[in-house]
């Protein structure tokens, strides 16, 4: 049976949640979600979890946990959590098709909601899977 994810992670995002994970006392993940904010209107959130919330979307890549924040699933519907180290910035990146623009700086983002008819159908055809 196929299990359905709400978002997905590279192997860099999951090395970098089992880091943090291991360096923080009673944390069993992160929580991803988006709050109103930034000049395009939106900017994602990461935070520490050491108690998920009933009912919350998760996901787990080789031993990392991420549990996705309710009010967040139909901005993060099919998006890919990255990590990456450049010369200017080094954290965590969002490749989202709910994306349709973004300030310059990269801070903020704005997002469309996914179709919610469209989230119930991939979570049917995963449970039918």
């Amino acid at each position: 049976m196929s299990r359905f994810q709400v978002m997905t992670m590279t192997d860099a995002a999951a090395a970098r949640v089992r880091e943090i994970v291991a360096s923080r006392a009673g944390a069993l993940g992160l929580r991803v979600g988006v709050k109103k904010g930034g000049c395009a209107g939106m900017e994602y959130t990461v935070d520490l979890v050491t108690e998920p919330v009933a009912g919350e979307d998760h996901i787990e890549r080789e031993g990392a946990e991420v549990w996705i924040a309710p009010a967040a699933v139909l901005f993060l519907l099919g998006t890919e959590m990255d990590f990456e180290t450049t010369k200017l910035r080094t954290g965590f990146t969002f490749r989202n098709p709910n994306q349709s623009s973004a300030c310059g700086c990269g801070e903020s983002v704005e997002l469309k909601p996914a179709d919610l008819k469209a989230l119930a159908e991939a979570r049917a055809a995963a449970d039918a899977a």
